[in-house]
């Protein structure tokens, strides 16, 4: 797999299109298309996939460590991020990512962010 080179940084909140929703909100596949900045952006390819359940902040030493253990590797309550590296139909070439983490009362299940675009 071809190493890609980051050439802008976003970490801004998309919105994002699934042609079948997801069987569990909280641990999605890759997305069919993302709304960004108004414009739909159509995933044509996705090159790769990762998750990634990290503990951060305040929480990142809140438990047991037999615990910590097992949430490594599975993830806890709105602990985790899943990562993807997908081709758009415009050829571009983007990291998104669901974040878990409750946002308030408003946004419970989670949020989908560009995190950057690669070259």
């Amino acid at each position: 797999m071809p190493e890609y080179t980051p050439i802008h940084f976003y970490d801004e909140h998309i919105d994002v299109i699934f042609n079948t929703p997801p069987v569990h909100e909280k641990t999605p596949p890759c997305p069919n298309g993302m709304i960004w900045n108004g414009k739909t952006f159509h995933i044509t390819e996705s090159l790769s996939e990762w998750v990634d359940f990290s503990r951060r902040g305040k929480m990142a030493n809140n438990m047991r460590p037999e615990h910590a253990a097992v949430a490594s590797t599975r993830g806890s309550l709105n602990v985790g991020r899943f990562y993807f590296q997908v081709k758009v139909d415009s050829g571009q070439i983007f990291e998104i990512y669901y974040d878990r983490a409750m946002k308030g009362v408003d946004r419970r299940k989670g949020e989908w962010f560009l995190y950057r675009e690669l070259a």
